[in-house]
């Protein structure tokens, strides 16, 4: 008779129910086609399914929402909620992560008999309002609009029993720390909280000491370490030829992310990409509510293939099989390069990140390499050639721009002054098409209230579900 040898490695992963993940939700998973549990989830589930407080570090595009939002959802499922008191709470930095997160949690929820719901700002805050006073289990928020409501007694968070802080680190560059803290300190004491972050600087660990009672720790990545799937290249081109080189590759038939350093930059090559065939929207702080959420939808569905986006984009956005993202603008700095590349090559998917460079760009160029720990193909390249081919892969087909309607005259005689309302009502600065939809317009820069950056905030389509989160 043959023994079996139990303490030999285990060489398949464990299933979400041999993790203690309930029944029900492990079927809502599967029907949604997640079987296998990342890494991160292996790790984290079995003690935060236990209710001990976690931190969890891992990269972009490791899992971590459906690490949180199962411990989240089960913990929660068997309870009752009181109007304006959500017994659950997951911040995040962003609007779009805010809608990302909402998209993974919901089905969940769902299967728990469960409500959901998202609160940040940009928005009219009616809606939320409505949500809390007919009583959400759980709310997805920005530190800024949540505030708003504590303070105008629309939500009470003494009911928490579970935090989660989603992007601990990206919450510190934007500075909602300050009113991270304020938050959590009107959760009660003792109940469990689980922060997941790539990296502990800028006064995460802070959180971390303040917040956390003894936290079991899982790294499932080194911090900050690029996707191993990824391939990077640096082109250095000539000043003259950087615009045609950036259009071809961005004229293949995948899924392309193009990052630019200001908003400005982002809407004038979207607008640029569009003429030339390749129709492009874009996503930066300057869009409208409305235009954001119609232009990520866009490209969410396959509409559009080409995202043209400021470092709004750089975090909380998940949209499959992105083949190419393509740094126009080397990024400030290495941190966020890493965010920006984790675009593509998510979810255990391959991805190409090309960093456009001019001569005197490459200095710079070569110090984001070496911080972020990689090392890119080099290559010097001029309009078609053949490494420019090799990563955009088969081209598209071209597509005629949709003709553009005529801009009205201004009312008052000679040149029109600068906000001037146009016929259609609109001032003149508005009247311009969106580089994004020939059919929207662009809309003034609007201020917000989440940390004073909220134009960094946007909401993100519901219809696309990041298939780990």
């Amino acid at each position: 008779m043959i023994s079996s040898n139990t303490n030999s490695p285990r060489t398949t992963a464990p299933s979400f129910i041999e993790l203690g993940v309930p029944a029900a939700l492990a079927d809502s998973l599967a029907r949604d086609g997640i079987e296998t549990p990342f890494p991160i989830q292996t790790a984290t589930l079995p003690d935060s399914m236990a209710g001990r407080d976690v931190l969890g570090r891992g990269r972009t595009g490791s899992g971590k929402t459906l690490a949180f939002a199962i411990p989240l959802v089960s913990r929660l499922a068997q309870g009752r909620t009181a109007a304006g008191h959500p017994r659950g709470l997951v911040l995040v930095p962003t609007r779009e992560l805010a809608n990302q997160v909402l998209a993974v949690i919901e089905p969940l929820a769902k299967a728990s008999g469960l409500t959901a719901a998202t609160i940040f700002g940009g928005v009219s805050q009616g809606r939320q309002v409505s949500a809390l006073r007919g009583g959400v289990d759980i709310l997805i928020a920005c530190p800024g609009r949540l505030e708003d409501l504590v303070q105008q007694r629309h939500c009470h968070l003494d009911a928490i029993d579970i935090t989660v802080l989603d992007e601990a680190d990206h919450m510190a560059d934007l500075g909602f720390l300050p009113g991270v803290k304020r938050l959590l300190d009107k959760t009660p004491a003792g109940r469990q909280r689980l922060l997941f972050s790539a990296t502990l600087d800028r006064g995460v660990d802070v959180l971390v000491k303040r917040y956390l009672a003894n936290p079991v720790t899982h790294a499932v990545d080194p911090v900050e370490a690029p996707v191993s799937a990824m391939e990077h290249h640096v082109f250095t081109v000539s000043a003259e030829d950087k615009n045609a080189v950036v259009a071809e590759l961005a004229a293949g038939v995948g899924r392309s992310v193009l990052f630019t350093r200001t908003k400005h930059q982002a809407k004038k090559l979207a607008k640029q990409l569009t003429a030339q065939g390749i129709p492009a929207v874009d996503l930066h702080g300057n869009l409208s509510q409305a235009a954001r959420d119609r232009n990520l939808a866009q490209f969410k569905d396959g509409s559009t293939r080409v995202l043209v986006a400021t470092d709004i984009a750089a975090r909380g956005i998940h949209v499959d099989d992105v083949t190419l993202v393509v740094h126009v603008d080397p990024p400030a700095e290495h941190k966020a390069y890493l965010h920006r590349s984790g675009r593509t090559a998510r979810a255990g998917a391959a991805g190409s990140v090309v960093t456009i460079a001019t001569r005197s760009q490459l200095s710079e160029v070569n110090t984001l390499a070496r911080q972020a720990g990689i090392r890119p193909i080099m290559t010097s390249v001029r309009v078609n050639a053949v490494e420019i081919a090799a990563l955009r892969g088969e081209r598209a087909a071209h597509v005629t721009p949709a003709p553009l309607a005529p801009e009205q005259p201004s009312r008052q005689q000679g040149r029109p002054q600068r906000g001037v309302p146009t016929r259609s009502g609109a001032p003149r600065s508005t009247a311009a098409r969106s580089t994004g939809s020939a059919r929207a317009r662009i809309a003034e820069p609007r201020s917000g209230r989440d940390g004073g950056v909220a134009m960094s905030e946007s909401r993100g389509s519901r219809s696309s579900r990041g298939r780990r989160g």
